[in-house]
């Protein structure tokens, strides 16, 4: 599934292609995505002008400057979807769904085996939308902090690992990165969240940082489907050190990977090097 690093490689491989681009063409081959795609989306898009996009958590927020006003397009990629560039008159592969055609020629293409995605179409910047509402901060602001998680997590019986995974804590702290940040924290993923110090969330809230920078350097981790706007693999998978390796040596300590179950998602940590 993308994840933030993923959905911020895409958002920065599509952007010199479609911003300040004027709309010329919709085309909607599967409508009956996650959301059904609105009836009347190429009436609402022909014409608009792309601005600056954004991303909030995993969601992409494309800008339009139309007749009626300003307009926000609200893009999920879903379980295995992405958005790559296309040229016009490149076919479509199957699970090509949607295309936004723009007047230079290049084409902002969606593609989604499994439908779980979808696009919607919001008056306005789309800020009061539900679904972004109860966000936490994004991890690379400056609001995301180890003070931030200690204050949070006072009381929380809950394991440190799904804690830190709750959108509502931080956002972007998906499975993958949460297990390699608790990795370089040193932080057992079982230990109650409530019983770590502020100094040890001053770690964990740098490992959450460094860990997702050098994630959307590397263009986001391939495990299965992502690819980036130009339809590249991303490579931080070639830097995991404990996520998809149990059972494996620690790459630090040389102790057995192991693998465990916390809110119903898999785990890989060393018992060795993380207490």
């Amino acid at each position: 599934m993308p994840e933030l690093p993923e959905v911020e490689t895409t958002r920065r491989g599509i952007a010199p292609y479609i911003e300040g681009q004027e709309i010329t063409e919709v085309r909607v081959r599967q409508p009956r995505l996650r959301v059904p795609v609105p009836d009347d989306l190429a009436e609402r898009l022909i014409g608009a002008r792309v601005g600056e996009l954004a991303r909030r958590a995993k969601y992409l927020q494309i800008p339009l400057a139309t007749a009626d006003g300003s307009a926000t397009l609200l893009w999920h990629l879903g379980m295995s979807g992405s958005l790559r560039i296309a040229r016009l008159g490149d076919l479509p592969k199957k699970h090509d769904h949607v295309d936004v055609v723009t007047a230079s020629g290049y084409v902002l293409r969606y593609h989604d085996p499994r439908r779980f995605g979808f696009v919607d179409w919001q008056q306005g910047d789309g800020s009061r939308d539900t679904r972004l509402a109860h966000l936490g901060p994004e991890p690379l602001s400056d609001a995301f902090n180890g003070q931030w998680l200690y204050r949070l997590s006072r009381n929380k019986r809950v394991a440190v690992k799904p804690f830190l995974m709750d959108n509502r804590v931080v956002v972007g702290a998906g499975n993958i990165y949460a297990a390699e940040a608790l990795f370089m924290a040193g932080i057992d993923p079982r230990r109650a969240a409530g019983r770590i110090s502020q100094a040890r969330y001053d770690a964990l809230a740098a490992a959450v940082k460094e860990v997702l920078a050098a994630a959307i350097t590397q263009g986001g981790t391939t495990l299965r489907d992502f690819v980036s706007g130009q339809g590249e693999p991303g490579y931080f998978a070639q830097r995991l050190n404990v996520y998809g390796r149990h059972g494996q040596p620690c790459l630090r300590c040389g102790s057995e990977l192991k693998r465990i179950t916390l809110g119903q998602r898999a785990s890989v940590f060393c018992p060795g090097c993380q207490r």
